[in-house]
């Protein structure tokens, strides 16, 4: 099972991975981080994503149609997040893991060369696989 630094290096992997991020949501830390960042701040980049995060996780709008019962009970209410710019693509993948976790994987997708469905589904898998601690 990867861990962070196995887990970012398998996300540089996809075609047109510019960087990637392990981010605690809660203190807008980066984890990990491999690659470039958007505007070359990496610390600006996972405190910026982490915002996105923390306004998701406690949104009760997007919160489940069902109130959330058909969903485990650690598992988040929302799975990811995608962010379209004019050249780019950024996803933020929530990590389910057995105690409260407060942790994305973010990657940095250029819009040219990237395959945005290929990376959301292998953004999924390394979150499924992550082990952290």
């Amino acid at each position: 099972m990867p861990g962070i630094d196995e887990s970012l290096l398998e996300a540089m992997r996809l075609p047109g991975a510019r960087g990637a991020l392990v981010v605690d949501w809660i203190s807008g830390l980066a984890l990990g981080a491999v690659g470039e960042a958007p505007g070359g701040d990496t610390e600006a980049t996972a405190a910026e994503t982490a915002e996105l995060a923390r306004l998701a996780m406690e949104s009760g709008t997007l919160a489940p149609a069902d109130g959330g019962s058909a969903r485990r009970d650690r598992e988040p209410a929302v799975d990811d997040l995608i962010l379209t710019t004019a050249d780019a693509y950024h996803l933020l993948r929530f990590v389910i893991t057995t105690f409260d976790s407060t942790v994305f994987l973010y990657l940095w997708l250029d819009r040219a060369d990237g395959n945005l469905a290929l990376a959301r589904i292998r953004l999924a898998e390394m979150a499924d696989r992550l082990v952290l601690g």
